[in-house]
């Protein structure tokens, strides 16, 4: 096997142990966020309404990029083309900085940043996914 084909294997087997526990994380952090809504807000009713305030209303936007990331990693994970390290690769490096917790950065950042310090589980799961990502194989 190439050097190039080892490559790809591992970081393509990065990608799917990140996958789960990014899922996990990003379900975290719509349950913690919906919390939140809540307390300011009122009770959702349904899961049919929380689905569409997730999807419409500002509260939940700095949630979407996460979404869109888990995506974009499925359209690697699953393509039916040949994947390009270099594809795999940009993909596990955007993972490094789409979750970088700053409470004086982005609104994103800020966002991500207070979730971690109000829900245990939140921080947990942060602090494996960096060390999932700073991971030397």
């Amino acid at each position: 096997m190439s050097s190039t084909n080892q490559s790809l294997d591992l970081t393509l087997q990065r990608l799917r142990e990140l996958r789960p526990v990014l899922l996990r994380l990003h379900k975290a952090l719509l349950d913690s966020e919906r919390t939140q809504y809540e307390q300011l807000y009122g009770q959702i009713q349904t899961n049919a309404q929380f689905l569409q305030l997730v999807i419409g209303h500002e509260w939940f936007n700095w949630l979407h990029r996460i979404s869109q990331f888990i995506v974009q990693m499925d359209e690697v994970l699953y393509s039916k083309k040949p994947v390009e390290f270099e594809q795999a690769n940009v993909i596990l490096e955007q993972a490094k900085t789409l979750l970088q917790p700053n409470n004086d950065g982005t609104t994103p950042e800020q966002r991500y940043f207070h979730a971690i310090q109000r829900d245990p589980d939140i921080a947990l799961m942060h602090i494996q996914i960096a060390k999932m990502l700073d991971a030397k194989r």
